[in-house]
């Protein structure tokens, strides 16, 4: 199979046939054998029965083409996207959002991208968009500056749905949390370094309104330091707990030498002194020292469950001889 299209979608009922029908058409004009995987997060409105229909044709036969998965509840993007990489069986993956804000017509060119030109995963730009710009272009501006900073992939729209992935790329990365936002990182995490870009269509929505508010930045710019400090001391914690409780204890142990000797000092020559135990500073550099061994000993704990993790030796082979 060339191509699998996966749709994850969250009450939107009304744009789901335009949309099929939209990609269907693609797909035949281009001679390209495909699936379509809507997977539905737990909708209260009638986008199920919509999926539904869709399988029937009109002729009263099983449309082969649609596929569907659908939540008890809701569960978010990237819950919908595990499940709609798993499910996956193309050659190549395409991502798209279901409000027709996304143009099927780019679908062509992004296959083309990952099997001429050899791109592990290429995402999507929209340039141009349709957006509020207070609420929406703005801080989506901010966030992907603060993006490219900080994964090093220089991508102008990383959280962009459309994108095309190798089938590789798909079953061997783990999206969890709302980790959909940071799919290119993961990809190059993994190894796919390979990663394209690609100036796309941007639609106004024509149903519905969008389902993300602007919490989405904030949860957004936590999530990245997550995944950043996953990636760099996931397998080593001590690294880092290690490191920083070993250096807040040594800077205390310091500071109490110093505060120690001054009192000592003054003892010695017979000028007044504040007393040890009331002295700011002795009581700040013991709190240095506790956090410090408090750190060294969180790392030393995450080392032991890190060890014991079934999932310690996983590492993705590209080939054997």
């Amino acid at each position: 199979m060339d191509i699998s299209v996966i749709v994850p979608l969250y009450n939107e009922a009304e744009s789901l046939p335009k949309l099929y029908e939209w990609i269907a058409r693609v797909m035949k004009e281009n001679k390209l054998s495909y699936e379509v995987i809507f997977v539905n997060d737990g909708s209260t409105d009638t986008s199920w029965d919509v999926i539904r229909g869709l399988q029937v044709t009109g002729d009263g036969l099983r449309d082969e083409h649609v596929r569907g998965i659908c939540f008890r509840r809701n569960y978010g993007k990237s819950a919908a996207l595990y499940c709609g990489f798993k499910a996956a069986q193309g050659d190549v993956v395409i991502t798209m959002d279901a409000d027709l804000q996304d143009s099927p017509d780019e679908i062509p060119e992004l296959y083309r991208m990952i099997k001429e030109d050899g791109f592990d995963l290429v995402s999507g730009w929209k340039q141009k968009r349709f957006d509020n710009k207070l609420t929406k272009n703005i801080p989506s501006k901010l966030f992907n500056a603060t993006a490219r900073r900080v994964t090093g992939i220089q991508l102008h729209d990383m959280n962009c749905g459309l994108k095309a992935y190798r089938n590789e790329v798909v079953k061997n990365i783990e999206v969890f949390s709302e980790m959909h936002r940071y799919i290119p990182y993961l990809a190059k995490n993994a190894g796919f370094t390979k990663i394209g870009e690609k100036v796309v269509q941007h639609r106004k929505r024509e149903f519905g309104t969008s389902k993300f508010g602007i919490n989405r930045f904030v949860n957004g710019y936590l999530d990245l330091m997550t995944i950043w400090f996953l990636n760099k001391f996931g397998k080593q914690p001590m690294h880092f707990f290690g490191l920083v409780g070993s250096l807040m204890f040594f800077i205390g142990f310091v500071a109490v030498i110093v505060v120690g000797s001054m009192k000592l000092y003054a003892l010695s020559h017979g000028v007044p002194a504040m007393l040890v135990g009331v002295n700011p500073y002795f009581h700040i550099a013991i709190l240095m020292m506790i956090l410090g061994c408090m750190l060294f000993l969180a790392g030393f704990l995450a080392e032991l469950i890190i060890r014991n993790s079934p999932s310690r030796n996983d590492y993705l082979i590209k080939e054997e001889l």
